[in-house]
């Protein structure tokens, strides 16, 4: 909870710009005419910012009778969010993380540069250029030490300043520029310094991408899911021969007393080979829910084909979530990889026809 006082010294008069008007009316349309109060956050924003940065008590008035709001109501969400400011603030306003990451990474540095420039927090220099105020955790962790800066530009991250960057990022705003927003190093975003050391193959961002090609077509490997199947048999290519039919038994079948109970079905099993030896292993990864973890985890299994997901029974689902992603149940059946591995299968298999 926050206690916050209104200024002292107050303008006499207020009222909305064009742009403002026209804002806010947008936002109260958002709601039916029974709760149009409902946009009054918005609207306070909306005035802080026509208003200089900060809201005196006469705009306060001006959005509660925009909203047919009695002041007191308006008085106490403003004096409740941190995020209006009841007193004047300079031309840029900046806001300090002081949160734990923040301390961490040397904003107790930042904090010296401002009292020394500036002077105390809600202090605004002589110029009214700049002012400041500690707030808590702004987002930008990662990033850290960081600053907000709110002006005519707009509200703006300022991330991985030194005491060093952080006084040549005020001397431009005092000389009237726009300093580029963003990590003041060599970072780009959140990326490690020095540059991202992954997905970094620009190749997997291009549209219609060429599969892997099969180099070794005529051998195939026959699908085993019998109960200590491990490794699958290469068969030859062409075409299969057709199942003769059994020829028909003319003897009637002895009747047998006390037969034992049959063997129960052999357990399905997804282990078909011990690694990828019928030509390049296919990149798992493609489908949609398979990282290189996942993928890892497959490959162990010896699971390094499209064709091979793409001929999963429920048992065989069943048998990869309990040996390789027991973490994870029911992930194959969410986002449907049997699915997509028989589409990426057909893809290969029309792309090797063709000599791709």
């Amino acid at each position: 909870m926050s206690a916050q006082r209104m200024a002292l010294n107050q303008p006499k008069d207020f009222s909305f710009s064009a742009a403002a008007e026209k804002e806010i009316d947008m936002w109260v349309a958002k709601y039916p005419a029974d709760r149009q109060r409902s946009a009054l956050i918005p609207a306070l924003w909306i005035a802080q910012k026509d208003a200089g940065g900060w809201l005196p008590e006469v705009a306060m008035r001006a959005v509660a009778d925009k909203l047919s709001m009695a002041y007191i109501r308006v008085y106490e969400v403003a004096t409740f969010y941190t995020m209006y400011n009841l007193s004047p603030v300079g031309e840029h306003f900046i806001q300090l993380c002081g949160t734990t990451p923040c301390w961490l990474r040397g904003s107790d540095d930042l904090k010296a540069v401002m009292k020394r420039r500036i002077g105390g927090q809600n202090t605004i220099t002589a110029d009214g250029k700049l002012s400041w105020l500690e707030v808590e955790c702004l987002g930008a962790c990662s990033n850290a030490p960081m600053i907000q800066i709110s002006n005519a530009a707009g509200d703006h991250y300022y991330e991985d300043l030194t005491a060093e960057s952080f006084d040549a990022l005020l001397d431009k705003l005092v000389a009237g520029e726009q300093p580029a927003q963003g990590p003041q190093n060599t970072r780009h975003t959140s990326e490690p310094e020095g540059g991202a050391t992954v997905l970094i193959d620009a190749s997997i961002y291009k549209q219609g991408r060429k599969l892997t090609k099969l180099p070794n077509q005529a051998k195939k490997l026959e699908i085993v899911r019998h109960a200590g199947a491990s490794k699958a048999a290469p068969v030859k290519a062409g075409k299969p021969k057709a199942a003769t039919k059994p020829k028909a038994k003319t003897s009637p079948k002895p009747k047998v007393v006390n037969a034992p109970k049959a063997a129960a079905k052999p357990t399905p099993k997804v282990l078909y080979t011990d690694g990828p030896t019928d030509g390049t292993p296919d990149d798992l990864k493609v489908i949609k829910g398979i990282g290189p973890v996942f993928e890892g985890e497959l490959n162990s299994k010896g699971i390094y084909y499209y064709r091979q997901i793409g001929a999963w029974k429920a048992a065989d689902v069943k048998m990869v979530e309990g040996e390789a992603l027991a973490r994870f149940p029911g992930r194959i059946k969410r986002d449907d990889w049997v699915k997509q591995a028989k589409t990426l299968a057909k893809a290969v298999a029309k792309a090797a026809a063709k000599g791709v």
